[in-house]
């Protein structure tokens, strides 16, 4: 099963110097049976779009509560054994949880088959996006407007040996 972890530059870092991405539980975003329904649509990429979509809106949200780091998100695609990646149950109708999983051990890096990154030039968009979150939450419409702009970016792909370089 394919998933999108969200994580930051120096989130990517560490799991490079480890090897891992973890400690677990993490967070991830998959195409769930109500990402599926959302969505409406039966083709797997395009599912899996709105699935790396989900964890670029995540990685936003570490970026945001995090004023030290680099405001460019990062999703790492990884595939892990058929289900070790849980949809909470509970959550199935919360919009917000769309497509959200969760993997109760580290994966490893040499999982990964990719990883999506924001162009430098997506760094103004993704810094005021990260600002206008706490506001676009409460339903401020210019703040939604805002973060939307982020969304207006799309990620870089890059192999996992480019990692070194994107760290660096």
């Amino acid at each position: 099963m394919r998933v999108y972890v969200p994580l930051t530059l120096p989130g990517l870092a560490a799991a490079h110097k480890a090897g891992e991405i973890g400690p677990g539980p993490l967070t991830a975003y998959a195409v769930t049976p109500g990402l599926r329904e959302w969505y409406v649509s039966d083709d797997i990429e395009e599912l899996e779009y709105a699935a790396l979509n989900r964890a670029a809106s995540a990685s936003l949200r570490l970026i945001a509560g995090n004023p030290d780091v680099v405001r460019r998100r990062v999703v790492v695609a990884v595939d892990v054994p058929d289900g070790s990646a849980v949809a909470d149950p509970d959550r199935s109708l919360d919009s917000s949880s769309l497509g959200e999983v969760r993997i109760a051990s580290p994966v490893a890096l040499t999982e990964a088959a990719a990883v999506h990154v924001d162009a430098d030039d997506a760094e103004k968009d993704v810094t005021a996006a990260a600002a206008a979150l706490g506001a676009a939450d409460l339903g401020d419409d210019d703040a939604q407007f805002t973060v939307d702009g982020a969304e207006d970016h799309e990620l870089l792909w890059f192999g996992i040996q480019e990692i070194p370089n994107l760290i660096g």
